[in-house]
């Protein structure tokens, strides 16, 4: 296939598909260029790794990028700080956060280095937009980071800096976090969220999606529902709204994603107090640009044999 002209992910932000794409007939761009910006759906625990049937999909699509940015700034469902806080060791050990899984799962190595200086950088950034930030050296990666990145980058050659998540889960909050971050991204950094675009267990193995919401319904009064569905009809509702909020224009695009909690089946597919998979979308969303919209790069529709599960990028 011969390229006349740069196309969405391959030239903007350099989603590479090699076999396919003679780049010789692109036209001359930067040597560095715009960082790509990327939701992904990490599956469970190391299961990807295991060679898990019903991650084989979501395999596949992670295994397929030949991407290479200068460095990965990634933001982890599975850590939250009261401070947005950034790994800034040299060679950050692998934490095994999950448990119950073969021998083997608990072995794995991934050899990327750190990369002290992109942390400082990030710091910067994020206080020069008037948000307090931190650096933590001991801080290792957790499976939210190592399981994606071994099938992205499995050479382990591209350096990586973790963002933590709020505790305080306020989605307008963490999209602020993603604005601040943006001109990493004209440094060939790609901005990475790993997380889950559903994620309630009882959905999972149980197929039926049960969770008490609380919503304010007076300055003063809280008021309580019980919101009740399938899981497979409420992860394909919510999912559509993801789809069309990713896609808006910049404006509503924040709007929808701030307040996802209004979206169909919303809190049947992330209950109070396990927000933190859908969080790292919202930081993603922020360091979109405002002339780029969001698409679908992967989804499943039958995960775990009942929900659909998806991944996003933004680009021009």
């Amino acid at each position: 296939v011969r390229c006349a002209e740069r196309c969405r992910f391959c030239a903007n932000q350099r989603f590479a598909w090699a076999r396919v794409i003679d780049f010789k007939h692109l036209p001359p761009y930067p040597s560095i260029m715009r960082g790509g910006c990327l939701f992904v759906s990490h599956g469970g625990g190391p299961m990807p790794l295991l060679g898990d049937l019903s991650h084989a999909s979501m395999v596949k699509f992670l295994r397929a990028h030949e991407y290479r940015p200068s460095a990965v700034l990634l933001i982890s469902a599975h850590w939250q700080t009261t401070v947005p806080t950034l790994t800034s060791g040299a060679r950050p050990q692998l934490i095994y956060d999950y448990g119950g899984f073969p021998p083997k799962s608990y072995q794995y190595t991934y050899a990327a280095s750190g990369d002290p200086a992109l942390a400082k950088r990030a710091a910067a950034l994020l206080q020069a937009a008037g948000i307090a930030a931190r650096l933590d050296e001991s801080r290792g990666w957790d499976h939210g980071v190592f399981v994606p990145m071994m099938l992205m980058f499995p050479k382990a050659d591209i350096p990586i800096v973790c963002l933590s998540l709020l505790t305080n889960a306020d989605p307008a909050k963490h999209f602020e976090l993603g604005r601040a971050l943006r001109p990493l991204r004209d440094e060939g950094v790609l901005i990475l969220g790993s997380g889950s675009s559903y994620h309630n267990m009882g959905g999972f193995f149980g197929g039926v999606a049960n969770c008490v919401i609380k919503f304010r319904g007076h300055p003063t009064h809280w008021l309580i529902s019980t919101q009740v569905a399938n899981a497979a009809e409420a992860s394909a509702a919510f999912d559509a709204y993801l789809t069309t909020a990713c896609a808006a224009p910049a404006a509503e695009r924040r709007k929808l994603l701030v307040d996802w909690e209004r979206a169909p089946c919303a809190r049947a597919c992330h209950p109070p107090g396990g927000e933190e998979h859908l969080l790292p979308l919202h930081v993603v969303a922020g360091a979109a640009f405002d002339d780029e919209s969001g698409t679908k790069l992967w989804t499943e529709p039958d995960f775990f044999g009942r929900v659909t599960m998806s991944s996003w990028g933004f680009s021009v």
